[in-house]
C-alpha cells in the first residue's frame, strides 16, 4: 500500500468514526487509544515493538490523532480532549 492510499484508508475511518461513533472498518482493525495519543508502541512478540507515530486529521471541528500500521493491519486513532 502506497502512503498516499494509506492516508486516504486513515481518513476515511476517522470521517467515519466522527460522524458516526463506530471506531471499525470492514478491512482493518481498528483501536482507539487514549486521548491526546500521538505515538503507540506496537508489541510484535513478547521482547519486541515498534513504535507507531500518529499523524493529526482534521474533520470539521474535531482533531484525531491516527495511523495506519501495515504489519498488523491496524488502524490507531487518539481523539484530541478539549478540541
Amino acid at each position: 500500500m502506497m502512503v498516499t492510499d494509506e492516508k486516504q484508508l486513515i481518513l476515511q475511518v476517522v470521517e467515519r468514526f466522527v460522524q458516526t461513533g463506530v471506531a471499525q472498518d470492514e478491512q482493518f482493525k481498528v483501536i482507539c487509544l487514549p486521548e491526546n495519543k500521538t505515538s503507540f508502541v506496537e508489541r510484535n512478540g513478547e521482547e519486541g515493538g515498534r513504535s507507531v507515530m500518529l499523524d493529526e486529521f482534521r474533520v470539521g471541528a474535531r482533531v484525531v490523532w491516527a495511523a495506519f500500521s501495515a504489519p498488523s493491519q491496524t488502524v490507531y486513532l487518539s481523539t484530541v480532549s478539549g478540541k
